[in-house]
């Protein structure tokens, strides 16, 4: 199969999405001044964020979902192994409180998460809905929020360094009222929120190469016009959203099946159109890697070197325009193969 014919399509005006935020700007704000998520880092930290408490393991229920809910413990395992990460270097971030959380998402939204069936429906794991909510908040929740925590820093330290790695978040089926798709918290949406109040931007691009269309970010953005959102996914699978279509920017279908070299050249095509389309001051990076080979869900033929390819072309984008960039892992396919 090929990469989809046609001209990426920009998102025309309408009116607002549904899930667009719509929160009282100045009780933001507020919650954004009271955060303790943007917290000091001392400059021997390297800017990359990442705690244990990322990983989601109870019960052997993780397993019961394609999406290894503990990946992001491997990432940091084989980063230390091959001797390119010092643990004792890396910037634990601290848990997402309601009052951050509540910077992007309604109050009835997260008032639905302390019914189990609703999480349950969210991270596409039917048996959590049996467990009593006390557990689900410990053992399901409070990883998101974790990693929530940590994308808000990587933005922190991103705009401080000039990059920044959160081995977590990029959530991005999650919308302000709607979460799906192993995606309970909005981080990406929140993230740039705090972005615009704490550190003087107000042009934020979203380059989302995740091998799913995000959703999430769309609607919470629909005609915000200092939001670019460049999303290049695979149309044929989950989620098919077509209303979230219409607040893509720049949208890149893609077919099953599209090889290595297919997606790298429409890759440098796009980015070459939102480099003339659009003047970002931040530049957040959902770099999921179900795209590769092999990947249950993202059903595309890109090899472990393309994925390295891809980052490397979004890093240069951004070093070239001297724009800051914090990297969300996002969906992950790991193998005994892609970690080699």
């Amino acid at each position: 199969m090929v990469v989809a014919i046609g001209h990426p399509t920009m998102a025309a005006a309408a009116s607002p999405s549904p899930s667009a935020l719509t929160i009282d700007q100045s009780q933001r704000e507020k919650r954004i001044r009271s955060s303790r998520l943007c917290k000091s880092v001392p400059p021997q930290k390297i800017p990359m964020v990442y705690s244990p408490s990322y990983n989601i393991a109870f019960l052997g229920l993780e397993k019961l979902h394609p999406f290894d809910s503990s990946k992001w413990g491997r990432i940091r395992d084989i980063l230390v192994k091959r001797g390119t990460l010092n643990p004792n270097n890396v910037v634990e971030p601290v848990e997402a409180t309601e009052e951050d959380l509540l910077v992007v998402h309604s109050k009835s939204y997260l008032q639905s998460l302390k019914w189990s069936f609703n999480v349950a429906s969210i991270i596409e794991v039917p048996p959590v809905a049996l467990l009593p909510n006390f557990i689900v908040q410990r053992k399901v929740l409070y990883p998101f929020r974790k990693q929530v925590g940590g994308t808000v820093l990587a933005t922190n330290l991103a705009m401080e360094r000039g990059w920044a790695i959160n081995l977590g978040g990029g959530f991005h089926h999650c919308s302000a009222t709607r979460g799906g798709g192993f995606c309970v918290f909005a981080d990406i949406s929140l993230c740039i929120q705090f972005a615009f109040c704490q550190l003087s931007i107000s042009r934020a691009m979203i380059i989302d190469l995740d091998a799913h269309q995000g959703n999430g970010h769309a609607r919470d953005f629909a005609n915000d016009e200092r939001v670019y959102i460049l999303d290049m996914y695979n149309c044929e699978i989950y989620p098919l959203d077509i209303e979230a279509k219409r607040w893509i920017k720049q949208r890149v279908e893609l077919l099953c099946g599209t090889t290595t070299e297919q997606y790298l050249q429409r890759l440098e095509q796009e980015l070459k159109i939102a480099q003339v389309a659009f003047e970002p001051q931040l530049l957040i990076y959902n770099a999921g890697t179900d795209i590769l080979a092999g990947d249950p869900l993202g059903q595309m033929l890109i090899s472990p070197e393309g994925v390295k390819q891809r980052d490397e072309i979004v890093f240069q984008f951004a070093q070239q325009q001297k724009i800051p960039i914090v990297m969300l892992t996002s969906g992950v396919w790991y193998s005994d193969e892609t970690s080699s």
